[in-house]
């Protein structure tokens, strides 16, 4: 059992590992509809380089990502996907719903097939609102990502309990 485990890390020791963790996220995007493409220009164009950032946007496989951007229409029918793309990831992983559509259903909630937003079926740490929100707005919401994972507890993230930061809600990048 090693001391992030057991909750006993000096505070250097965590500074040091969340100042590490916030600057190589990688990233697994999960682009569902037409936010996929406001996504896209974020990752993979040089005027948006989120590798400045240190995230790095092309994971092999969600057992190799700590973070992924949901962006688009969650279906009743994508849900179990959804689910089982979080559980492969290792922990601790985050997740940023982008636009309208995942963060509540969008325009089409009221629709028999659309789940009322992603956080139904896996834990949201960041909302990314818009229709679709521009690549700046993805960008601020990692931003507040890593403000996020600068100011926690790793054993606290580790063991799966709930991140209280600033009241415990989760961030939404304006």
């Amino acid at each position: 059992m090693g001391l992030v485990d057991s909750g006993r890390s000096p505070k250097p020791l965590t500074a040091l590992l969340n100042i590490s963790r916030k600057y190589s996220l990688w990233v697994y995007q999960w682009g569902l509809a037409c936010c996929a493409i406001e996504m896209g220009a974020a990752f993979a164009s040089p005027r948006f380089d989120v590798m400045r950032l240190g995230v790095i946007p092309f994971p092999a496989s969600p057992r190799q990502a700590d973070l992924v951007v949901i962006s688009g229409t969650v279906t009743d029918k994508m849900a179990p996907a959804i689910r089982r793309l979080y559980e492969q990831m290792p922990d601790p992983k985050y997740v940023i719903s982008m636009g309208s559509c995942a963060n509540c259903g969008g325009p089409y909630w009221d629709s028999y097939s659309v789940t009322k937003g992603v956080d139904q079926i896996i834990p949201v740490d960041v909302y990314v609102p818009g229709c679709p929100p521009r690549p700046e707005a993805l960008l601020e919401g990692i931003v507040l990502l890593q403000e996020r994972i600068r100011n926690e507890d790793p054993a606290e993230r580790w063991k799966g309990e709930p991140i209280h930061v600033g009241g415990g809600e989760p961030a939404r990048a304006v």
